[in-house]
């Protein structure tokens, strides 16, 4: 019988995980158990489920931490489950690869996709960059994204342009409404058209986009559809088979309180032989002998190469876990409520302008704000030097404000030290 090394290694490593719940491989030293666990929801006493939420993560209270749209902290739980998994691999120095299957499974379930059509990548940039280089595309053919898309959703196209010729049309995002940005979208079609990107939220004002009706106009015109969800994944509930778009990237290390570098990379089931892999590894196809006929494996874990750290992948898992027993849709509220808070009080200070959109289908849990006599980084800094508030500046095309991101582990009293530091910053800049 022919032996393919990924069902070596993976039967490889299924002995080893049997040998350590055996007991018959001697550890060298006992491995950190995986102890802490996550705060379970009380309707009676919902003000001390969201401390001990608080409570679990192990991010220092000076400064206020308000930039999970840049990098979200992860919880004890997810530490705790990343180093023992990374702490017994070292023991025995297997690498774990059994471990992504069910992995994938729980995160697939999460964001509402099957199995076969995520992998696991280091970033949203990862996913984007498969997308760009993957699509068969040639000189003069034209993608459309909007001109806030972060350098990670758009520096993969650009690359593109440079080494294909293809064409870059933008669009600004409109923050009016939702038909608006779709409207911008399809007067931007051409015959060359052949792919629409759009992130999901953006980086700069909290901007969401109606990715559904994109999905429905690209879809009846032929045209690839690739979403960009690394502000999304985590702070709204995603389930990518109902929003209808081709593929979708997000990282884990942002909302979904996941380890750094870790993303996921998902390409809907039926479009998956579109998209060329870029980099090939053992673990994306089989090739018994050489010379021989590289077959790739049916499902977008193709897209995955190389011996990884399963402790980032196992990491993730439990982040997605802890957000599950949390419920999304209660995060998601949570979150955005704060930002309500934040926007109203905001608004209402002079020499302050508010640019994330004020419709309740537009917006979620980030508050982007402009002064109006000084820039980003000098609103941004006064902010963390004067009141502690780390926030995160926004300089991208000529933006020049500062956004402010309320997460599980943000309260009420939080806002009300951002609403007084701004205020600060109204009078004394």
């Amino acid at each position: 019988m022919k032996t393919n090394r990924r069902t070596f290694i993976q039967g490889l490593g299924t002995g080893v995980v049997g040998a350590w719940a055996s007991g018959s491989v001697v550890a060298a030293a006992p491995a950190p158990a995986v102890a802490a666990s996550w705060p379970i929801f009380d309707a009676a006493h919902p003000a001390a489920f969201w401390r001990a939420v608080r409570a679990s993560y192990p991010l220092l209270a000076d400064p206020l931490y308000l930039n999970t749209g840049g990098i979200g902290p992860v919880a004890q739980p997810v530490l705790d489950q990343m180093i023992a998994t990374m702490y017994q691999l070292q023991q025995h120095s297997e690498t774990g690869h059994d471990l992504f299957e069910p992995a994938r499974v729980t995160v697939a379930k999460f964001v509402g996709a099957q199995s076969r059509e995520i992998s696991f990548v280091r970033n949203a940039t990862e996913g984007n960059c498969i997308i760009a280089g993957g699509l068969a595309l040639t000189a003069g053919d034209e993608v459309i994204f909007e001109s806030h898309a972060h350098p990670g959703g758009s520096f993969p196209w650009y690359n593109q342009a440079k080494l294909r010729g293809i064409t870059v049309r933008l669009f600004e995002p409109d923050s009016t409404s939702p038909e608006a940005n779709l409207a911008r979208i399809r007067a931007l079609i051409t015959p060359r058209t052949k792919v629409i990107q759009v992130s999901h939220i953006t980086c700069t004002t909290g901007l969401v986009m109606p990715v559904a009706a994109i999905a429905r106009l690209a879809q009846s015109q032929g045209i690839w559809f690739h979403v960009d969800g690394a502000q999304a994944v985590g702070m709204i509930p995603v389930s990518l088979n109902e929003l209808g778009c081709d593929s979708y990237a997000f990282s884990g290390h942002k909302w979904l309180g996941g380890p750094h570098e870790t993303g996921v990379f998902y390409i809907r089931r039926d479009r998956l032989a579109d998209v060329a892999p870029t980099y090939m590894g053992a673990h994306g196809a089989e090739l018994p002998f050489l010379p021989g006929d590289l077959k790739y494996f049916d499902g977008t874990m193709r897209h995955e190469y190389g011996t990884r750290n399963a402790g980032l992948i196992t990491g993730l898992a439990e982040a997605v876990r802890g957000q599950t027993l949390m419920g999304r849709e209660r995060i998601a509220a949570h979150g955005r409520e704060l930002a309500t808070v934040l926007l109203t009080e905001l608004s209402r200070i002079e020499g302050i302008t508010v640019l994330t959109p004020r419709a309740d289908d537009m917006r979620a849990a980030m508050t982007t704000i402009r002064h109006a006599r000084v820039g980003a980084h000098k609103l941004f800094t006064y902010l963390l030097d004067e009141h502690r508030l780390r926030c995160r500046p926004v300089t991208e095309q000529g933006l020049e404000v500062v956004r402010i991101s309320t997460h599980i582990f943000n309260s009420p009293a939080d806002c009300e030290r951002v609403i007084n530091g701004v205020r600060a910053a109204a009078r004394a800049l």
